[in-house]
C-alpha cells in the first residue's frame, strides 16, 4: 500500500512548506485548504520536481461537516493515511469585547472542533494498521492565557494538552501524536490575525515557514510529543510555569499592544 500523509492548511505558510517536505521525502499527498485555485497551483508546483500522487480537497475547515467530508472521501478513494498533518487554523486580534462572535466561532470549528474530529477519524484506521503519525500544530501561545488574542490562544492551549494526553493513551500502540509549538512565523498568519503592529511581531527577524516545517517535520519522525521551536521560545514557554499567572498576562497583553515607532 502506498504511504500518504494529510496535510490541513495546505496552501499557505507552514502547511504549504510541510507538502514539499514530504513530496520531498516520497510521500504521496492529500491537501486541504479553502482555496482550490491555490491548491492546484501547489499541486502543479510539488509535480514539477517529484514523482508522487496528489490529491486536492476544497474545504473550509470552519464548517462543522468539513472533516467527515474529508474523511468520506478519503475513504471513499481507498488512500491509506500514515500521517495526518492538522496544521489548518486562523487567529483574530483585539479585546473579547469587540470581537465578531461569528467569527470567534469560527475560529473554534476550526482550531479544535475539525482537529479533534479528523484525528478521531483517522485514529481508528491507524489503529487498525498498528502504526501511524499525528502532527498537531500548536503554538507558543499555548502555554499562558493570551489577553488581545484571548480565543486564539485557548484553542491552541486546547491543541496541546489534547494532544499531550492522548499520545499518552496511545504509548505502545505504534502511533504517534507530536505537537509542534511555533512562535511567530512568516507564514502570512500576521497579516490574517492584524497583528502586524504588535510589539509581538513588528520590527523582528521571525523564522520562516521552512524552518518551522522542516523542525516539525523531524520532531515527527522520532515521535518527539512536544516540539518547540526555537531557544528562545522553549526556555519562555518553561519559564511561564514559575511565574505568577496575574504577571504573565500583563506581561503577554504589554507585548501584544501595537508598537508606537
Amino acid at each position: 500500500m502506498e504511504k500518504y500523509v494529510l496535510i490541513t492548511g495546505a496552501s499557505s505558510g507552514i502547511g504549504y512548506e510541510f507538502a514539499k517536505i514530504f513530496a520531498r521525502e516520497n510521500y504521496n499527498l492529500i491537501l486541504t485548504a479553502r482555496s482550490e485555485e491555490k491548491l492546484d497551483k501547489l499541486r502543479n508546483e510539488i509535480l514539477s520536481m517529484n514523482k508522487v500522487s496528489i490529491v486536492t480537497i476544497g474545504k473550509d475547515l470552519s464548517n462543522p461537516t468539513a472533516a467527515e467530508e474529508i474523511y468520506k472521501e478519503v475513504s471513499e478513494k481507498k488512500l491509506e493515511i500514515d500521517i495526518l498533518v492538522n496544521n489548518a487554523g486562523f487567529g483574530t486580534y483585539g479585546k473579547f469585547i469587540d470581537a465578531n462572535p461569528e467569527k470567534e466561532i469560527d475560529m473554534i470549528n476550526l482550531n479544535i472542533i475539525s482537529l479533534v474530529k479528523l484525528t478521531h477519524l483517522f485514529l481508528q484506521d491507524m489503529k487498525k494498521m498498528g502504526k501511524g503519525k499525528i502532527l498537531n500544530i500548536a503554538s507558543t501561545a499555548a502555554f499562558q492565557p493570551g489577553p488581545l488574542m484571548a480565543v486564539y490562544y485557548a484553542t491552541k492551549s486546547f491543541v496541546l494538552h489534547f494532544s499531550e494526553a492522548i499520545d499518552e493513551e496511545l504509548f505502545g500502540s505504534g502511533i504517534t501524536i507530536t505537537t509542534l509549538c511555533p512562535g511567530p512565523t512568516e507564514s502570512g498568519f500576521q497579516e490574517a490575525a492584524q497583528i502586524t503592529q504588535s510589539k509581538l511581531v513588528k520590527g523582528r527577524k521571525l523564522p520562516t515557514s521552512k524552518e518551522v516545517a522542516e523542525f516539525g517535520y523531524r520532531k515527527l519522525m522520532k515521535g518527539k510529543r512536544v516540539a518547540i521551536h526555537g531557544k528562545l521560545n522553549f526556555i519562555i514557554a518553561n519559564l511561564i510555569r514559575f511565574t505568577p499567572r496575574n504577571l504573565v498576562t500583563k506581561v503577554v497583553k504589554f507585548i501584544q499592544n501595537e508598537r508606537k515607532v
